[in-house]
């Protein structure tokens, strides 16, 4: 086996301290916030659905790079892997100084398209946390990079501390600036800056050490190299459209919310930013398997690559069994952290609670797929996914709330059949996997 079961505990347990770092800033940011009000709670919520687009098109990129070098390292040619990490990061920084540039133009015209019916005071402050943050998106597509090929060579400790330095910046730049200073959501939003700098900074001497497998040797790895760039393209670009895509959805659901009322707006940004503990191991786990998978794909083994896939996905489900039973019955307490008016809170709840009895199908909707992406399947997993976003989540989350006026618990009732479509197709791909695998 190319992978010991040291190799998969040392690979995947950073992995999932550093998503539950991720988890945790995003949870604590939220809770500081809430400080200012229920209007800032709902202004950072707005950004952060756009925020997340751009993070899910970079980190897409950073995908293709790491299926591109880890399958080099299968097929132990490692100086192409070299070169492949130099193209990705000229690609991941190239396209975030374009979003950057975007999101200064469109600024709050931008944000009045998308959002235009929600209240003043929460546009008020979307617009400012906005423009903080688009600063920061070329440090993260450095620092998102860097972590992508640090995994794609089985060390994932790297990301870990990486992440562990930037959210401990993070978190403590939040308490001064909230609690010591009393800023309001600029507050939030210059901690993040100056975290995402410093993170970039470290990621980008690490990738240039030569004691690393994978490592930017020098103006050679970043000339531009039209064959290795297609490669990461081939990956990335399907990757992106279909990351692309589901952030739009999500901004669609976002703005069908905003006209609910600050109630509604505050209780489905709460309980989102919860229930993505429900998503720490999968999303952990989801990352492993590009590396695992891409390495033994490079390798030629695919039937080791379908039998890591099948102990990852029931290490998911056993991880949730336990995840899902203490959110649940802390729900009440946990929500009550926010300061949310008591309509807000007991919807926020029931939300939890409905999120709770869905997970029984996300991994095969989610975790799943980055199997087939590492075989070089992302084209079909592209159109599967765009095509149940828009026409299950987003369609039936309409008419749930639009026609049938159930409220804001029909965006994810929409979800979860959504979430059930993606499951029944993946896992019937998967099958088939060894008869569709590529390589490089």
């Amino acid at each position: 086996m190319i992978f010991s079961k040291r190799d998969l505990i040392k690979l995947l347990g950073p992995l999932i301290v550093e998503q539950i770092l991720a988890v945790l800033v995003g949870m604590v940011d939220v809770v500081m916030v809430a400080a200012v009000g229920e209007a800032a709670v709902s202004g950072v919520a707005l950004v952060d659905s756009i925020s997340i687009l751009i993070i899910q098109l970079l980190a897409a990129l950073a995908t293709g790079g790491a299926v591109v070098c880890s399958q080099y390292i299968g097929k132990q040619k490692l100086e192409s892997a070299c070169h492949g990490a130099g193209q990705l990061v000229l690609i991941t920084m190239a396209c975030s100084v374009l979003f950057t540039g975007i999101a200064f133009l469109g600024g709050r015209r931008l944000l009045e398209l998308i959002f235009g019916q929600a209240e003043k005071a929460v546009m008020d402050n979307a617009a400012l946390y906005f423009r903080i943050t688009a600063c920061s998106y070329l440090f993260l597509a450095l620092y998102n990079s860097g972590a992508a090929l640090f995994r794609s060579m089985g060390n994932s400790k790297i990301s870990m501390i990486a992440s562990l330095i930037m959210n401990g910046i993070n978190i403590a730049g939040n308490a001064i600036c909230i609690y010591g200073l009393h800023m309001g959501v600029e507050g939030v939003a210059i901690p993040t800056l100056i975290s995402r700098i410093t993170a970039a900074i470290l990621m980008g001497y690490l990738i240039t050490r030569p004691d690393n497998i994978i490592h930017i040797a020098g103006i050679k790895d970043l000339r531009p190299n039209r064959e290795m760039m297609k490669k990461i393209m081939n990956v990335g670009i399907p990757s992106g459209l279909e990351n692309g895509m589901f952030q739009f959805g999500k901004i669609a659901l976002q703005s069908l919310v905003s006209t609910l009322g600050t109630a509604a707006i505050a209780s489905f940004a709460v309980a989102s930013n919860l229930v993505t503990l429900h998503y720490l191991p999968g999303n952990a786990l989801g990352l492993g398997l590009i590396t695992i998978v891409g390495q033994c794909v490079g390798a030629g083994e695919y039937e080791q690559a379908k039998q890591y896939t099948k102990k990852l996905i029931l290490a998911n489900y056993c991880l949730l069994f336990v995840i899902c039973g203490i959110m649940a019955a802390l729900s009440f307490p946990i929500v009550g952290m926010y300061n949310l008016s008591p309509e807000a809170s007991e919807l926020a709840r029931n939300m939890i609670l409905l999120h709770t009895c869905g997970m029984i199908v996300w991994p095969l909707a989610f975790p799943l797929p980055n199997t087939l992406r590492a075989g070089l399947d992302t084209r079909f997993t592209m159109m599967v996914s765009v095509f149940s976003m828009w026409v299950f989540r987003i369609g039936f989350a309409y008419l749930f709330v639009k026609v049938w006026n159930v409220g804001v618990m029909g965006v994810w009732l929409g979800m979860f059949i959504d979430w059930i479509f993606r499951a029944v197709i993946f896992s019937a791909r998967f099958r088939g996997f060894t008869s569709r695998v590529r390589q490089v």
